[in-house]
């Protein structure tokens, strides 16, 4: 293994507070996981691969991006390695190296946006939510089709209660939300 390929295992093992050496392909993280069948490479294929100091390889994975975080891979491994987090640090790789596989790319675009929102305002702001992800979205595949095709969902949201015009009550400590960004950023 090369010394960036250590660096890259080591940084995995940094971010998801774990030893992927200790893994010794049991198999039991892919036979509970949910999503397996659904997965082009299960927990333990993952695991394998950086292992093998193929992280970049396991973070172009849609696995990755199909994991449901229900933790079972972790409850399960015998040696107690915290795969989901592994999963998590392969997410963060594949976006800090943008190396997402592309059909997730609007999870990504999301993801940002709603942490983007909280920055901003201390809680998610709907509809500034919403507008923020359809324009960036929009811009990135111009295509207005797809910037609208689900906002007939707009009125039954508003009909049900479940998307209000005026954001919440503003948060009281704007600064504490800003700290813990500021924490997030230095780790």
């Amino acid at each position: 293994m090369s010394r960036s390929e250590e660096a890259s295992v080591s940084r995995v093992e940094e971010l998801a507070q774990t030893h992927v050496r200790d893994c010794y392909q049991c198999g039991k993280c892919t036979a509970g996981c949910p999503q397996a069948e659904a997965m082009d490479a299960g927990p333990t294929r993952l695991i394998r691969l950086v292992q093998e100091g193929h992280v970049l390889d396991a973070a172009r994975c849609e696995s990755v991006w199909q994991c449901v975080s229900c933790l079972t891979c972790s409850t399960r491994c015998p040696k107690s390695v915290n795969i989901s987090g592994v999963i998590d640090a392969l997410k963060q790789i594949s976006v800090e190296e943008k190396v997402t596989a592309p059909r997730f790319a609007d999870t990504v675009l999301f993801q940002q946006e709603f942490l983007n929102n909280i920055r901003r305002n201390g809680r998610t702001n709907e509809l500034e939510l919403v507008a923020a992800f359809k324009i960036r979205g929009f811009l990135r595949h111009w295509n207005p089709f797809a910037a609208l095709k689900d906002s007939m969902l707009g009125p039954k949201m508003l009909t049900r209660g479940k998307l209000h015009f005026m954001p919440g009550s503003p948060v009281k400590d704007k600064a504490a939300v800003k700290r813990i960004f500021d924490r997030c950023s230095q780790e």
